[in-house]
């Protein structure tokens, strides 16, 4: 049963046994020698270091009253695993903030394993992924450096959860309580393929979970996570014009007031992050018009009943 408060990581204990020197057969004494080239291969697996943990993949799926994340790993299990919710993620070794959409953060951290092979490259694939799971929003890579691989969890909310491990394969196992409501909503993401031969529509909609009662807030939440693996395979994007996100969300007479975080440019193109926010917050029947402001609080038509959209995010 889920607890009110994270739980400590469960160890995986194996016993070692070791087996007591039998006596040597008197006529053992006068046995040839094993060849050299032998020999010298079982000194090299005597004296070969112990495999590595290596992330090789990352699932996630939904069961009754929780999310699942699973991280799969080759060879051992990492010997220390541990989660904790923390304000904010900070990369290693950058120290710079890693951001993921949620309005929790979950932290966990692999020692003694890696995400990476030989050659530097990724092996576990995406380093930042998108889920339409009811808690879980994003699983983005914030560390894997000097045989410590660490992890940061967007969650729709700050929930218990537990942390375990399962064998054959290594796996370590989070489970986080998902003991609340959602309802289905609309995200709308540019349809890469239609907008580069000219079809219309350019926006093609997804469907996401969200809980009660923030529904625009959350569908928005989850527009800025992006296309999940499978949707950006179909050729769905989000254009986010150097926005980093949203840090404020009113809805008021029919007006949603969007506040922009990050520097805000079209980049010159004719589709920008409005086209995708304008129609994710119109599904709504208390939202007639939208009025998006960059970071410092700018829009071109901030009075009045119409859409409208800063400066910066004119063709």
């Amino acid at each position: 049963m889920l607890t009110t408060r994270p739980l400590t990581t469960r160890f995986l204990i194996t016993a070692t046994v070791t087996a007591g020197l039998l006596p040597v057969p008197a006529h053992a004494a006068s046995a040839p020698a094993p060849p050299r080239e032998t020999a010298a291969r079982h000194s090299t697996q005597q004296n070969a270091p112990p495999a590595v943990p290596t992330l090789v993949d990352v699932r996630a799926t939904h069961h009754p009253g929780l999310d699942r994340l699973v991280f799969e790993f080759r060879g051992p299990l990492p010997t220390r695993r541990s989660a904790r919710y923390v304000t904010r993620l900070i990369g290693d070794p950058s120290g710079m903030t890693v951001r993921a959409a949620g309005n929790a953060l979950l932290h966990l951290r692999f020692a003694d394993a890696t995400g990476h092979d030989d050659n530097g490259e990724v092996t576990y694939g995406p380093t930042r992924r998108t889920y339409p799971l009811p808690g879980v929003i994003q699983v983005v890579t914030t560390g894997d450096n000097e045989a410590v691989l660490s992890v940061g969890v967007g969650l729709a909310k700050r929930t218990p959860y537990r942390i375990y491990t399962l064998t054959r394969p290594n796996r370590v196992v989070v489970d986080i309580a998902t003991p609340y409501r959602t309802v289905k909503v609309r995200t709308y993401f540019l349809n890469s393929r239609n907008f580069a031969s000219g079809r219309t529509p350019y926006t093609t909609a997804v469907i996401r979970p969200v809980a009660l009662p923030g529904t625009a807030y959350g569908a928005l939440q989850r527009l800025f996570a992006g296309p999940t693996r499978a949707e950006y395979a179909r050729g769905l994007r989000f254009t986010g014009s150097k926005v980093t996100g949203f840090s404020r969300l009113t809805v008021k007479n029919g007006i949603a007031r969007v506040h922009l975080t990050g520097r805000c440019t079209s980049g010159g193109s004719t589709f920008t992050v409005a086209d995708q926010i304008t129609p994710t917050l119109r599904q709504f029947p208390s939202v007639r018009w939208v009025k998006i402001y960059d970071a410092a609080g700018r829009t071109e038509r901030p009075a009045g009943r119409s859409d409208s959209v800063p400066e910066c995010l004119e063709p």
